[in-house]
């Protein structure tokens, strides 16, 4: 049976912390399978083509070729639970663990039939600077059945919304940083 990662983001855009999360996760399971999502949470300013675009540039790290890699963009769904039926169609005998940034952790529990998404799949919960994990919350998903996994990552303080802000391009890795200025997305003007 092989270890297989569920990294869907919602990133707009994706920076280098979650190139570190994405190397990681490399290096840990047998398999990773990312692809670039909606959150029905956040409103989006980039269009998702843009973003799924954007994240497979991220992988394609040619000083860091990764074979286990898997960009899937049928994967994308507007339902969690959608998605890991999806992966479990492609994966059958692949063990699922879910990937969650920790600021998700409070909004989980009103995640569409979460108790059955849960009962599919670990959840691994990727630390965000300034969202400390409380166990409290922790707590709460386990009581609705889920396993979970804390991962031991320590990422940079960077983020999409900073980089929306500021429009700080070394958040970025180069490749990311030349598609949004090739495009110009966010209002594109070079600050460095």
């Amino acid at each position: 049976m092989i270890t297989l990662a569920l990294f869907g983001t919602s990133a707009d855009p994706p920076t280098k912390a979650h190139e570190e999360i994405v190397s990681w996760l490399s290096q840990q399971f047998d398999a990773v399978a990312i692809w670039a999502s909606d959150n029905p949470f956040k409103s989006h300013q980039t269009p998702l083509s843009h973003r799924s675009q954007m994240l497979q540039l991220l992988m394609e790290n040619p000083e860091n070729p990764r074979d286990n890699l898997y960009f899937d963009a049928e994967l994308s769904q507007p339902r969690t639970l959608e998605t890991v039926r999806i992966a479990r169609q492609k994966w059958p005998e692949a063990e699922l663990y879910l990937v969650i940034g920790s600021d998700l952790i409070p909004q989980l529990p009103r995640w569409y039939q979460v108790e059955e998404l849960l009962s599919q799949v670990n959840l691994l919960v990727v630390p965000r600077p300034g969202t400390p994990i409380q166990e409290p919350e922790l707590d709460q998903l386990r009581q609705m059945g889920a396993s979970v996994a804390i991962a031991d990552l320590h990422l940079p303080d960077v983020s999409s919304t900073a980089y929306r802000q500021t429009q700080t391009s070394q958040i970025l890795t180069p490749p990311v940083a030349r598609y949004i200025k090739r495009e110009n997305l966010y209002a594109y003007r070079d600050v460095s």
